[in-house]
């Protein structure tokens, strides 16, 4: 079976959002707020991405109280030279009052 060599535009989102700050874990809540992609969408990416070996994924070692701990996801040296060689992916700002992209449901109309 031949391997898939093109990205989503989802999975281009996460890669984008995570090429911001290549260093910095971030949980997956941050990567779905930064992205609009919900978690059914998300989650499912980043465990491919994982598997790939283009993200690294690891337990939060202090929670804080009160709070289950919380996977974390940072770019590998291999998903950075893969997110490098994408075209640039830029989201469009979804203007107040509508969902994010990526987003199920009705758009909201903004009021002018």
């Amino acid at each position: 079976m031949k391997s898939r060599r093109e990205f989503s535009p989802q999975t281009l989102a996460v890669l984008a959002a995570l090429s911001e700050q290549p260093s910095q874990w971030k949980h997956g809540y941050a990567l779905a707020t930064t992205t609009g992609l919900r978690s059914g969408t998300l989650y499912p990416i980043l465990i491919r991405l994982a598997d790939r070996g283009l993200v690294e994924a690891c337990w939060q070692d202090e929670p804080q109280p009160g709070r289950p701990r919380r996977h974390l996801y940072r770019l590998t040296a291999a998903g950075v030279a893969v997110q490098a060689a994408q075209p640039s992916v830029r989201r469009p700002a979804a203007p107040a009052g509508t969902r994010a992209p990526g987003g199920r449901g009705v758009v909201t109309p903004v009021a002018r």
